[in-house]
């Protein structure tokens, strides 16, 4: 296995997905010094100022539910905080089954999957791709991010593995590209994380590639944004990760992960298409447009009871509280759950490491000052993300903690969640450090 690491509000598409620098705050929520006993008790009552937050938005309706989960080392089970319903015009409440569209918390997941095949020696982390995916055999690079795709020059490294794990292939995205590369993408169907079966008024309808293999050559004839390996911008890099799972395990992608992870950990609940079966339990999505909540994607009624063109590993997957705490868990256990081991312990250390490669510059990135592992933020212990409707989900090596928020809203920044979030769980902290100091 050739493992290898480095020390250390209006309505657009861009606007709805471009949470992403709040969905890195998954792996920031996990940084603070929580101590064992805040789950020896009743939850709600250890974390009061949180509790407080999650009634607050949903007592004002600016959200139909706000759930929290927190699970300590091996606990077979998460505890909670917060609630609501499925719906801001339904009676129905959520719990840990509830299913919510997670996007991009289905990167780590990917990544995970990547961690996998590696861990299998079917991949190498710093392979290059055009050995999986020789179409990417004579990538050219935009001489200007913004410019011209006539006006280009040939890659200097190839895209690696690590790369792609780590949005440092040079690869845009419907949400950071521009100019001819954004159109470039929109005419090719490079979409990820779907939205509604209805039309939403700023965002330009763009058709799917037919299916990942297609989407996957398409991408590899427009020209990257940067050179391999200089520069961190978030991409469909981890998109492109499901293409080459399928190509090294010789399984459809979404296949792949149910059978050596969804099912081995007991996710009987995350799926790209939500059984018809199932969707009472599908909460609603909302637009928030000045202030105030409109339903963009109704359960009942739910793009995601469509099944996607392209099987997205960079914000496709929907699932409930209990089964991604059960991901989460599975990596505080360090590969195993319940005495199933999934992974490798050195896959789950590697793939939660930092693994940008030493010739990216990360000045003015997200990640300025801090790492990125397979599918997610790595930073002093702490590997998670997040999505794109305000869900969260990381977890602490340190102190052996997995936390998760649930809700449903777009754009992220329609409402300061992540830092009232932050501060809430200050609070909640500050006694525990006194006593603890005394």
């Amino acid at each position: 296995m050739a493992f290898r690491t480095f020390d250390q509000p209006s309505l657009s598409r861009r606007s709805l997905f471009r949470g992403s620098g709040y969905l890195a705050a998954g792996a920031a929520l996990a940084t603070l010094p929580f101590g064992r006993e805040l789950l020896a008790h009743d939850v709600s009552e250890n974390w009061p100022n949180v509790a407080a937050m999650a009634r607050k938005y949903v007592s004002e309706r600016k959200v139909a539910n706000m759930f929290l989960t927190f699970g300590w080392r091996q606990e077979d089970h998460a505890h909670t905080v917060g609630g609501g319903n499925l719906s801001l015009a339904g009676s129905t409440p959520v719990d840990e089954n509830s299913l919510y569209r997670i996007y991009s918390m289905t990167k780590p997941i990917t990544g995970m999957a990547i961690m996998m095949l590696i861990d299998d020696g079917k991949l190498t982390l710093d392979q290059p791709l055009r050995d999986i995916l020789p179409k990417f055999k004579d990538t050219q690079v935009l001489v200007d991010p913004e410019g011209s795709l006539d006006d280009t020059v040939a890659a200097e490294r190839d895209i690696t593995i690590r790369q792609l794990l780590t949005h440092t292939a040079g690869l845009g995205y419907l949400i950071s590209s521009k100019g001819p590369q954004l159109e470039a993408y929109r005419e090719a169907g490079i979409v990820g994380g779907r939205i509604s079966r209805m039309p939403i008024p700023g965002i330009p309808p763009v058709t799917p590639a037919p299916n990942l293999e297609v989407w996957a050559d398409r991408l590899a004839e427009i020209p990257l944004m940067v050179q391999p390996g200089t520069k961190w911008i978030y991409s469909a890099s981890i998109d492109l990760l499901g293409r080459i799972v399928e190509v090294a395990s010789g399984m459809e992608f979404e296949a792949f992960l149910k059978s050596r992870m969804f099912e081995p950990l007991g996710m009987d609940s995350t799926w790209m298409t939500v059984p018809e079966s199932e969707k009472a339990r599908l909460t609603d999505n909302y637009g928030i447009v000045a202030g105030t909540a409109f339903p963009i994607d109704p359960g009942a009624n739910s793009i995601y009871l469509d099944a996607p063109f392209v099987p997205s590993g960079g914000g496709g997957l929907v699932s409930t509280p209990k089964d991604y705490d059960r991901f989460l868990r599975m990596l505080l256990g360090m590969g195993s759950l319940d005495g199933t081991r999934v992974m490798s312990e050195e896959a789950v250390r590697v793939g939660t490491s930092n693994l940008v490669p030493e010739t990216v510059d990360l000045a003015g990135s997200w990640m300025e000052g801090q790492g990125h592992g397979a599918g997610g933020r790595s930073l002093n212990g702490t590997f998670g993300w997040g999505g794109a409707a305000g869900t969260l989900g990381a977890v602490d090596f340190r102190l052996g903690l997995r936390t998760a928020l649930w809700t449903q809203y777009m754009p992220t920044e329609a409402y300061p969640v992540r830092d009232e979030y932050l501060a809430a769980l200050e609070k909640d902290l500050a006694p525990m450090r006194a006593k603890k100091a005394a």
